[in-house]
């Protein structure tokens, strides 16, 4: 084990919000987390595991509900003086120039203004925006406005840097630039601080940067690896170790959570519906039985020129209704997918509507409520409501918005935009006894 300098230490940390019904909704359960002098450490994970929230947490910019943060030592108890911040969304003030956007922090600190401006050249030269110290952002590009924010992290020396998604809203060759660059700075003597802690969904980024790679699970967020990054830098995504590593953490990531529900019994809120239309989970089953009932999704992944997280919502979809299973980095497709990709139309649609009944608990759900009412409809409001019981507004309209596009294609039940009203396709089946 490693025995550089600790600098910050999570300790056993939980943490939940109030729901908007009132309720309990835990985001973070028990995270263990040291980060260490001389390390990039990457949160990897997907929707709900909590990863920005930690991060946050980190930061002191949102407190735990149990456990605690300690920065070399001392527990916090506000904003984490160790630390700098780099945002997904720039978050630069439009109205100041980029020099006048890299001083924020060092003015809030009370530093004259000779030592600020010094300090900020020192930056803004360092990250390569050099000549555009009078820009205002609106003249910059994405990639440069990005360098604004690290720039504006960098100035204030932190022992740790850290880093929310931040190549994301970037174009995929200057996100590559931005990242080639930052291992160069690391690399170098100059560069003003001890650790880096990123977040990220992306799985070739989180090998790329990280010397250690903290895989998350979701609902709540926890712990479900630590896998150590062990090779020289700079990386090349073409050897052996380093598509190994991918796919170790591809499996980890899609791997079944033991302690989750079959769909058949899972509630909306334990298995929630992926984000994925009908048409984009049947073109991926439709491209596994192509290629024989068996592919790689790194491979798919790279023939359509996406990454491999961009794909995973469609393959949970496909799994979730056991048209497709996963192993290990390869997607296999199922006797019932076999049959749902070659049949015709309607058969299509009847398999489809099948399995959405059975396996997808949210449209498994509105067809029991839809039948015991009268005359099989029922307000939108009604669903929302109990999905906020369990997920964010925001989370619980696009779980209702993927059911009515799921239910609407199997032809299970209908939704009017105009009254808001789900309503059965079909009267209700009688019960058997």
């Amino acid at each position: 084990m490693t025995t550089a300098e600790v600098l910050v230490s999570v300790d056993s940390v939980s943490k939940s919000f109030t729901g908007t019904t009132g309720g309990e909704l835990r985001v973070l359960d028990e995270i263990e987390l040291d980060l260490r002098a001389g390390e990039i450490v990457a949160l990897l994970g997907r929707s709900g595991s909590g990863k920005s929230t930690l991060l946050r947490t980190i930061a002191g910019l949102v407190a735990p509900t149990s456990g605690a943060v300690r920065y070399r030592g001392e527990e916090l108890t506000g904003a984490n003086p160790g630390t700098a911040m780099v945002f997904q969304s720039f978050a630069l003030m439009p109205w100041l120039t980029v020099q006048d956007n890299v001083e924020l922090g060092l003015a809030a600190r009370g530093l004259p203004p000779a030592e600020r401006r010094e300090r900020a050249l020192a930056a803004i030269d360092l990250i390569g925006l050099d000549g555009f110290e009078s820009a205002y952002p609106k003249e910059l590009s994405g990639g440069m406005r990005q360098r604004v924010g690290f720039a504006r992290a960098l100035v204030l020396e932190p022992d740790l840097l850290l880093m929310d998604e931040p190549f994301s809203a970037l174009d995929v060759l200057t996100a590559e630039n931005l990242r080639g660059e930052l291992m160069r700075l690391w690399a170098g003597e100059e560069f003003p601080t001890k650790a880096i802690c990123l977040v990220t969904h992306n799985i070739e980024e989180a090998v790329q940067l990280a010397d250690r790679v903290l895989v998350l699970g979701a609902n709540p967020g926890h712990v479900r690896a630590e896998i150590h990054v062990d090779l020289p830098r700079p990386r090349d995504r073409r050897a052996p170790a380093f598509t190994g590593l991918v796919d170790l953490l591809y499996g980890l990531l899609t791997g079944r959570e033991p302690e989750r529900a079959e769909p058949e019994a899972a509630t909306p809120t334990a298995r929630p519906l992926p984000a994925a239309s009908v048409d984009g989970l049947a073109g991926l089953v439709e491209i596994v039985h192509a290629k024989g009932g068996r592919a790689g999704l790194p491979a798919v992944a790279a023939e359509l020129s996406f990454e491999i997280d961009d794909l995973l919502p469609l393959v949970d979809a496909a799994s979730l209704l056991d048209l497709l299973f996963v192993a290990g980095a390869d997607l296999h497709l199922t006797p019932m997918g076999e049959a749902f990709t070659t049949a015709d139309i309607q058969r299509s649609k009847e398999i489809f509507a099948g399995q959405a009944r059975r396996r997808a608990p949210l449209v498994r759900t509105i067809l029991t409520a839809l039948g015991s009412s009268a005359g099989g409809s029922l307000r939108s409001g009604f669903f929302l409501d109990l999905l906020r019981r369990g997920f964010s507004h925001d989370d619980a309209r696009q779980q209702l918005d993927i059911a009515i596009d799921w239910g609407r294609y199997a032809e299970l039940f209908d939704y009017d935009t105009d009254s808001g009203h789900l309503r059965l396709e079909a009267p209700p089946e009688p019960v058997s006894a």
